[in-house]
């Protein structure tokens, strides 16, 4: 048997010293973010990735570990152990295989079989498993006992028939190979509960289902886990050669038949022996094991969903930052009036107003005058409007205030809001902005998210951002943890300036707690900005552990100390001293110098701490000491005149941001209130396995509008400007290359169906149109259509 550290080196291709160095390293309290940038000599270069992989195979196989020896103790103590049992135990590698060794000596309560056994039927089971040729009914008259409740053959065998189910169903062996069989041959199912099909109509396209359990994709599984727990659909598990008639033997029963040894050669016990094995299957294993298999899908449903949401929420968060400079941001709004804040170049918020240049009261004329003026009084330079309702009306407000303010170059942006919502009704919104109306403080939280994406949206819970598919069906624990993983790493990849990052922004970096983080703001307001990273030290509860871990992450502009500019950690200052002395120079004659550092050789600076990896790291820092790793800004340009649905034409050619990639495509804002969908093949010219390979979350794309559906308010779109518009059956098949198709699910945020009924949970996916998956066009960008569930602002 593997130890842990070598089953996790194996899993993750590396050797099994990089392993324990790095559990070492996270037992003694360090975070992945630090391992990851600051002892790559320690785990031989494991990446974040690697490293929270193994973290999570780390705290499962202890797990696992931990359940070993107390199954192992609970035999041994029940004076069962034998030597094949022990190694059966011990070379168990999965918590599944474990139970289902440890079924058959598990504490239960009283079962038929033990009460059978306790009326002294167990050699009569014995006698007729073994001997088929014995008559049952003459067997059985022997084995009558009044006191136990045995007063006929019937019940005799009814009890010897118990006994061996139990004995079958809890081999681990047999349990193990049907549940294979299950997983690889096996048909997931649903159908509607009688009466539910007005009520459960939006599960309409699951309501007569199938599909092989084991290719079932991620948002169909939960689609129809959901209508499960809605009491709208009925699932189950099928063999794909299940008989139609349920008396005749299926794959399962001649297994559990031919693993027993059990064959009807019409001796005078085989009929009884056979109804032995249809009952195991029936009554005691087909429901324990289709319980399983449902679980197994579930997890892998819910694996992949919070992989997608993960993977979406990095790509947001990375967003390029249009830069600290003072920005008007909008709150769009008909009735309720644009919500107008602006923030300074530190994203602190100077000045709130409310105007009305929309629908009913119409005064475009007055709330340009108030922008206008608020744009020559604070010297702005970015404005930022929320993706919501009347956006694009108010985007159009922005553009003719820029064309009379053109001495200004105002910049504008849409920026998506999802999550703002969240932000100005919670209470770090109210310590942050205290008096401020709850829909002022979204225009602030729209106009600093432009400013810093990554800086405002840490101040919102990860799974508030609508970037997932179906987050709210997926174990809110898990899902959790993978998103604080996401955000932790995606802080400590930028950077955090200590002397004007927020608490919840401090929060998020290696080593640092909520309550420290707040006691370093309250340090900092107390005693104004630090000078050096040495000064956390006199913040209390920041040791030297806590130093060690958050320092390098943590950045002082124009403090005593400028390679506190830069990501070196201050434990490796001295390497630069090194580096300053071999240069002839000092520091500033160093920093950004590229003919100074382009010749040097890590090499040459080298000790038993900190080797190449480290010194080239620094190198490299010294270079552009700070540097952002985030994208340079840009943004999509809307047309003008194209503001919603209606205006859209097949054929057009629009500029959009992705705002959401699921595994079936990508969803894009062309500045309609409605996102378009890319379906996965038409996504790129050539094959495209997963769509993130070639779009992500913010990137700026063109397309092409292949289909507008007015009536259910959808659009087709495409990125490859060779494809014909119009309706599916008009366009060519090449348009979805075969084998390319994915079925669309939700996108982020609620659609107007969930808007309607008040679940707040993302819309289902229909299923495919046709009942047999194996039969579709997977290809078909049109039938995606048919069987999306549509994102809506």
């Amino acid at each position: 048997m593997l130890s842990i550290a070598a089953q996790i080196a194996q899993e993750l291709s590396c050797r099994e010293a990089q392993v324990n160095a790095a559990v070492e390293l996270l037992d003694s309290g360090s975070t992945v973010p630090f391992i990851a940038r600051y002892r790559k000599e320690v785990t031989g270069g494991l990446d974040d990735a690697q490293l929270r992989t193994l973290e999570e195979r780390l705290v499962y196989l202890r797990e696992l570990e931990d359940r070993r020896q107390t199954v192992l103790k609970s035999i041994e103590e029940q004076g069962k152990m034998t030597d094949e049992l022990r190694k059966q135990i011990i070379t168990a590698d999965t918590k599944t295989r474990l139970e289902d060794i440890y079924l058959p000596y598990k504490p239960k309560r009283r079962t038929k079989a033990m009460i059978a056994r306790e009326a002294g039927l167990e050699p009569l089971a014995d006698a007729l498993y073994a001997d088929p040729t014995l008559d049952p009914q003459t067997e059985a008259a022997r084995f009558l006992n009044e006191e136990a409740g045995i007063t006929d053959a019937a019940a005799a065998l009814e009890g010897a028939k118990h006994i061996l189910i139990e004995r079958f169903a809890e081999n681990a062996e047999l349990v193990g190979g049907l549940r294979d069989m299950m997983w690889t041959d096996g048909f997931l199912t649903s159908a509607v509960i009688d009466g539910k099909q007005e009520t459960g109509s939006k599960f309409a396209d699951y309501f007569d289902h199938r599909e092989p359990i084991q290719k079932a994709p991620s948002h169909r599984a939960l689609a129809m886990f959901r209508g499960r727990d809605e009491g709208v659909l009925r699932l189950a598990l099928v063999h794909r050669n299940d008989p139609e008639n349920p008396r005749d033997p299926g794959p399962a029963e001649r297994k559990i038949a031919a693993f027993t040894g059990i064959i009807d050669k019409g001796r005078a016990a085989d009929k009884w022996l056979v109804e032995v094995v249809r009952w195991t299957w029936k009554v005691k294993l087909s429901g324990h094991i289709e319980m399983d298999l449902m679980g197994r899908l579930r997890d892998a449903a819910e694996e992949e969903a919070i992989r997608v949401f993960a993977a979406n929420l990095k790509d947001l968060l990375l967003l390029a930052p249009a830069g600290m400079r003072p920005t008007l941001g909008l709150d769009p709004g008909f009735r309720t009036g644009v919500k107008v804040a602006v923030v300074d170049a530190t994203g602190k918020l100077v000045e709130t107003a409310t105007i009305y240049p929309h629908e009913p009261q119409r005064q475009w004329d007055a709330a340009l005058a108030v922008l206008g003026a608020l744009t020559m009084k604070h010297k702005v330079e970015l404005v930022a409007i929320g993706n919501g309702t009347a956006g694009r009306e108010t985007e159009r407000l922005a553009m003719e205030l820029i064309r009379k303010l053109p001495d200004y170059r105002l910049t504008k942006v849409v920026v998506n809001e999802a999550g703002a919502s969240v932000y100005s009704a919670s209470a770090y919104a109210s310590k942050e902005l205290p008096g401020v109306d709850v829909s002022l403080r979204g225009a602030a939280s729209i106009g600093r998210r432009l400013q810093d994406p990554l800086a405002e949206l840490v101040k919102i819970e990860p799974k508030s951002i609508g970037v997932g598919q179906y987050q709210h069906d997926v174990s809110q624990t898990k899902l959790a943890r993978a998103l604080d993983g996401v955000v932790e790493d995606a802080v400590n990849a930028v950077g955090v300036d200590l002397n004007t990052a927020s608490a919840p922004l401090l929060s998020r970096v290696a080593g640092l707690s909520e309550r420290l983080a707040e006691n370093i703001v309250s340090h900092r307001d107390a005693n104004g900005p630090f000078s050096s990273r040495k000064d956390l030290l006199n913040v209390s509860g920041v040791g030297p552990k806590t130093f060690e871990q958050c320092a390098g992450f943590l950045r002082i502009r124009n403090g005593t100390q400028p390679l506190d500019t830069s990501s070196v950690h201050p434990e490796a200052y001295p390497v630069v001293q090194r580096i300053l002395k071999a240069a002839n120079t000092n520091i500033d004659g160093l920093i950004g110098n590229v003919a100074i550092l382009r010749p040097l050789r890590p090499e040459q600076f080298t000790d038993d701490t900190f080797g190449v990896p480290t010194v080239a790291d620094i190198l490299k820092e010294l270079e552009k000491p700070g540097r952002d790793p985030r994208p340079e800004f840009k943004t999509a340009t809307f047309m003008e005149g194209v503001e919603k649905v209606s205006d859209l034409k097949p054929g057009m050619v629009l500029e959009g941001t992705v705002t959401n990639v699921a595994n079936f495509g990508a969803f894009v804002d062309i500045g309609v209130h409605q996102d378009g969908l890319i379906h996965i093949s038409a996504l790129a010219d050539g094959f495209v396995k997963d769509p993130r390979d070639v779009v992500k979350a913010g990137d700026v794309v063109k397309v092409k509008v292949l289909e507008v559906d007015l009536k259910r308010n959808r659009i087709a779109l495409t990125r490859r400007m060779s494809d014909e518009p119009g309706p599916k059956e008009d366009r060519p098949r090449s348009a979805a290359p075969s084998g390319v198709g994915r079925e669309k699910t939700t996108g982020a945020g609620r659609t107007g169906a969930d808007r309607a009924t008040g679940t707040g949970k993302p819309a289902m996916a229909p299923k495919p149109a046709a009942a047999k998956p194996q039969k579709q066009d997977m290809g078909s960008l049109a039938d995606a259509f048919a069987r999306a569930g549509w994102k809506t602002k």
